[in-house]
């Protein structure tokens, strides 16, 4: 056979290299004291990087978990099975304490380690983050049932992970998920019709049909039902005290856009046998514990993302060569890429404030518990809802090789809404800032001190924070303009900390795009004189180094 081409001008893949070597995480750590947790970082950052990992992303996203309702002898069975790889991520990330560790550890900075890790994991595979953090949530809403939790959160904590299904106290480790929305009514929570009746025992029994159940073979759930005192939160196992399993039934799996190695799952209950956390009529309150963690995993994913994207892009762009120079030579592709660099630095850099804050939330600091509130939702909504676009932009970079599946790029991509849309899509994590400032007006005050102290360096920041307060005066438009408003606390939010914290190649290009009021609404739109080496060369993954 005679050869009729020579292949060249290929990008070598993106493999074997410290996925931890990115400079807004290192800084953060840095910053915040947490030297100790740089040498774990970088062996999740090593690991991340290998071929041998990246391997078992891509086997779990090519073959999805498939439903099995019933054993061959037409037994009910309801299980999923997962392709060996989704174990061994899992395996992976238990190990490393994503799940848990900060619970079983409460370090001065064990919450932003754990942040860390898990904006370096991520990268391999997004949809087993998913009962991760399901987990890593839920404990805070378990120790509303003290005697649960003391039995149950050391085995949510454990370093081990086993898919076996067995009576939770039986294990050596568990994973949890939550069961709350219901087809009619969504974001919705209260208009959720499943049921719950009190038995002599202190049990309750609960029957109704639940929309979306992610990773339905975790081990214990927490579940929405309405109690007679109103909708409350239960705990529910998926397999009983005495090993019978409980009647949880899956009716089937999404056929989801992204997120493919994670079963989700539509789920009927039917006198499933569960226990009351919290009082009755206090579910959301309840639960809410856990969602305000999942939020924070939804904000450093979607930061994820962008570094993954970002990633890639670099290093497409340094390997490539088109019109007689390389990608990253030429004017305009600096420009966009120094602008998804400039996006997913900022993204990072808030996710690990947040991070940091919790730390101090949870160890009782009520300014940060205040802060951490406001700023939670404000972020949630905006980073996530520039995810897509910055993936979008991301995968063009790669031409035509990116919208090819072996790139990984198309993953990215149809993973990137589903952030958004999780735990409260826009106009939830919008009106829920709104509501958060109703429910408690000094919170207003706090996120503008906190804006307060970076200025006096940058005049255009000056101008937006200025801008940003006068926007509160019309109260009685807000709900009508609350993402224009919420964004904008985002961008200032993020300014604040790229100034105080961040490069000042990195701080001067956000604040001249973002907070200029020239912004373009594509990326690449940064104008000249911006510092693009430096930025470029903080988003490039060092490999071979």
């Amino acid at each position: 056979m005679t050869a009729t081409h020579e292949v060249f001008n290929q990008v070598p893949p993106l493999t074997n290299f410290d996925a931890a070597d990115y400079p807004p995480l290192l800084e953060a750590l840095q910053r915040e004291g947490a030297h100790d947790a740089l040498e774990g970082l970088h062996e999740v950052g090593r690991l991340a990087g290998s071929e041998e990992a990246q391997r078992w992303g891509d086997l779990s996203e090519a073959h999805p978990p498939i439903l099995r309702t019933h054993d061959r002898y037409g037994h009910r069975i309801d299980e999923v099975e997962y392709d060996p790889a989704y174990h061994h991520l899992m395996t992976a990330a238990v190990e490393m304490g994503l799940h848990g560790a900060p619970w079983a550890d409460p370090g001065p900075h064990a919450h932003l380690a754990r942040a860390a890790k898990m904006a370096v994991w991520g990268r391999v595979d997004a949809g087993h983050s998913c009962p991760i953090s399901m987990t890593y949530a839920v404990v805070p809403a378990l120790r509303h049932n003290r005697e649960l939790a003391e039995q149950y959160e050391p085995l949510l904590t454990a370093r081990v992970y086993d898919p076996t299904l067995r009576p939770p106290l039986t294990k050596s480790g568990l994973i949890a998920g939550m069961s709350m929305t219901e087809k009619q009514g969504g974001s919705d929570v209260r208009a959720g019709t499943t049921r719950a009746v009190p038995q002599s025992d202190g049990s309750y029994l609960l029957t109704g049909h639940k929309w979306f159940t992610s990773a339905p073979m975790s081990d214990i759930f927490l579940v929405l039902a309405q109690a007679p005192g109103g909708l409350s939160c239960f705990f529910l196992p998926r397999i009983l005290p005495d090993g019978t399993q409980n009647r949880m039934h899956l009716q089937r799996l999404k056929d989801k856009l992204g997120n493919r190695s994670n079963a989700s799952s539509e789920v009927e209950y039917d006198d499933a046998v569960a226990w009351l956390v919290g009082e009755e009529g206090r579910g959301v309150p309840t639960i809410i514990e856990m969602v305000n963690m999942t939020r924070l995993d939804c904000t450093i994913g979607s930061a994820t993302g962008m570094l993954a994207g970002t990633a890639q892009a670099t290093h497409h762009a340094v390997h490539r060569s088109a019109f007689g120079a390389h990608l990253v030579d030429q004017p305009l592709m600096r420009n966009v890429l120094a602008d998804l660099a400039v996006e997913s630095e900022a993204s990072t850099t808030v996710a690990m404030w947040l991070a940091a804050l919790t730390d101090r939330a949870t160890a009782g600091d009520e300014h940060a518990i205040t802060l951490r509130r406001i700023s939670l939702a404000v972020s949630k909504y905006f980073v996530c809802k520039r995810g897509p676009i910055h993936a979008a932009e991301a995968l063009e970079c790669l031409g035509g090789n990116g919208y090819v599946e072996e790139s990984r790029m198309p993953r990215l991509y149809r993973e990137a809404p589903l952030l958004s849309v999780w735990e409260g899509s826009g106009n939830v994590a919008a009106l829920d800032t709104l509501r958060a400032v109703a429910k408690q007006p000094e919170s207003l005050q706090v996120f503008f001190d906190e804006l307060d102290t970076a200025t006096g360096v940058d005049s255009r920041f000056d101008i937006a924070v200025e801008d940003l307060k006068t926007s509160f005066r019309d109260f009685g438009t807000l709900e009508h303009r609350a993402r224009r408003i919420v964004g904008d606390m985002a961008l200032a939010l993020q300014g604040s900390l790229l100034i105080r914290y961040g490069h000042p190649a990195v701080a001067d290009a956000f604040c001249v795009s973002r907070l200029s009021g020239d912004w373009g609404s594509v990326f690449g739109t940064l104008p000249t004189g911006v510092d693009t080496s430096v930025i470029i060369d903080r988003a490039t993954p060092k490999v071979g180094l």
